[in-house]
């Protein structure tokens, strides 16, 4: 194989998580395999190999691109702002991942599958951007809410970042899911990422307000 510069290198291991995440858009991760992937690229399947060993290594790969573009997005609000009121970070951070529904899906369906499935070096290089959020959320509440002492912090952070992982299936609601929901009799209040969220972030603040309405 012709050696390749790192540009050439990380772009093509970009066009390969690309078509990964077009696949993701309308197929389950079950049914999404290296074939599937290798018809939406525009070089031959055995050369994914040269990447990615695995299909779960590619959606790591697109786990981790999603917490990045989420620190970005925590990373603004940390640098934009010289204070912010409890609801205002709220309404921030609420904002920022009702962006991210792609980063709630992964994290609710096949985070398992992916971490068991992918070379150490590759989840360290996942673990690298997911730490980058749990530091960013840190940041934040230092910044924000310095009347929170080191166990509040952690304490915030273990409740509010599983809660993330159950964020997408109350969300996405398919219309035969709703339908079941009726003909069962389930009294269920649909909420979108921004409320679920929102309502969450005030009740760990230990704010009494019941909702937002300054979307």
């Amino acid at each position: 194989m012709t050696k390749r510069t790192p540009e050439q290198i990380a772009g093509r291991r970009e066009e390969i998580v690309n078509a990964c995440e077009k696949l993701y858009q309308t197929m389950s991760f079950k049914d999404i395999t290296i074939r599937e992937i290798g018809n939406e690229v525009p070089f031959s399947r055995p050369t994914i190999y040269n990447y990615f060993e695995t299909k779960e290594e590619i959606f790591l790969a697109l786990f981790a691109r999603e917490y990045d573009r989420w620190n970005e997005d925590l990373s603004a609000i940390l640098e934009g702002h010289d204070a912010l009121s409890p609801e205002e970070l709220a309404r921030a951070v609420a904002g920022s991942l009702a962006k991210r529904e792609q980063l709630l899906k992964l994290l609710s369906m096949n985070n398992y599958d992916m971490e068991a499935n992918s070379r150490q070096e590759m989840l360290t290089a996942f673990k690298s951007s997911y730490g980058e959020a749990l530091r960013l959320i840190r940041a934040l509440l230092s910044k924000f809410r310095p009347e929170m002492n080191g166990e509040d912090v952690e304490r915030f952070v273990y409740l509010f970042f599983p809660f993330m992982f159950g964020i997408y299936p109350y969300a996405a609601v398919t219309e035969k899911q709703r339908a079941a929901m009726a003909e069962a009799g389930v009294d269920f209040t649909y909420q979108t990422v921004y409320d679920l969220t929102y309502n969450c972030l005030i009740r760990l603040f230990g704010n009494s307000e019941k909702g937002d309405t300054g979307k």
